[in-house]
């Protein structure tokens, strides 16, 4: 068979990702005697810093895994669902044909950290603290960024300082587009994955979740939220 790039063989365990922190990461993690679940979710966590524009708690999350000796394959559907108030006759009454692309409209309920956890939940060795080191040393300290991450950044510099003041803080340092190789940070993320962290050691109980005054979220909606927030945060208690 022709390849363009050289075949990787290994003995021990083999991680691949789009980003090399986020591998390095997965393989640390199997190097720490975690297993695939642990480093699949490792590598997942530090995407979310490395390739933001890629990547986040907020996204979708279709997994496909096999554990060995199993037999079988296992589906986890973490994409997000429609808010129960996203209603065309609702899109309608606001003078909208189309969903808008970004903003509390075109937001879904989110799905992708709740499927991320339900796996380490059930397949994983590994507690939240030990699995979130790396995402969480790279969204304190920084990752390089690279041409397509100053690209989107470049392209939506404009609504971030117009629109979403809050991400123009974290992706427009001293308000400007980062330059190619400068380490960007996210402590806000860090601080959120912090707070789950602690919350999910402690005694459960006093997980809150605002989804702020969304024109399309419910209150059932928002206690969906919670919910999967205060379940993310209960999981580990035994770990």
């Amino acid at each position: 068979m022709f390849t363009t790039r050289p075949e990787l063989v290994g003995t021990f365990g083999m991680v691949s990702s789009t980003h090399w922190l986020a591998s390095s990461a997965g393989m640390a993690m199997l190097e720490k005697g975690g297993n695939a679940f642990d480093a699949a979710v490792a590598a997942g966590m530090v995407l979310q810093v490395a390739e933001p524009h890629l990547n986040g708690p907020g996204g979708d999350l279709p997994l496909i895994l096999h554990r060995a000796g199993s037999g079988t394959m296992e589906v986890i559907c973490g994409q997000g669902s429609a808010p129960e108030g996203a209603t065309l006759s609702h899109y309608h009454r606001l003078g909208l044909d189309l969903v808008p692309g970004t903003g509390l409209l075109a937001t879904v309920i989110p799905g992708a950290f709740d499927a991320w956890m339900l796996m380490l939940r059930d397949h994983g060795s590994k507690s939240l603290s030990e699995v979130f080191e790396s995402a969480m040393h790279y969204a304190r300290n920084g990752i390089p960024v690279l041409d397509k991450i100053q690209g989107t950044i470049a392209h939506v510099q404009n609504l971030f300082r117009e629109e979403w003041p809050s991400s123009a803080e974290i992706f427009l340092p001293g308000n400007e587009v980062p330059k190619i190789n400068q380490l960007l940070c996210n402590p806000v993320l860090a601080e959120t994955w912090k707070r789950i962290i602690q919350e999910g050691e402690a005694v459960p109980g006093n997980v809150k979740k605002s989804c702020g005054d969304s024109p399309v979220i419910s209150k059932h909606d928002q206690r969906s939220i919670k919910n999967c927030l205060f379940f993310v945060a209960i999981l580990f208690l035994s770990c």
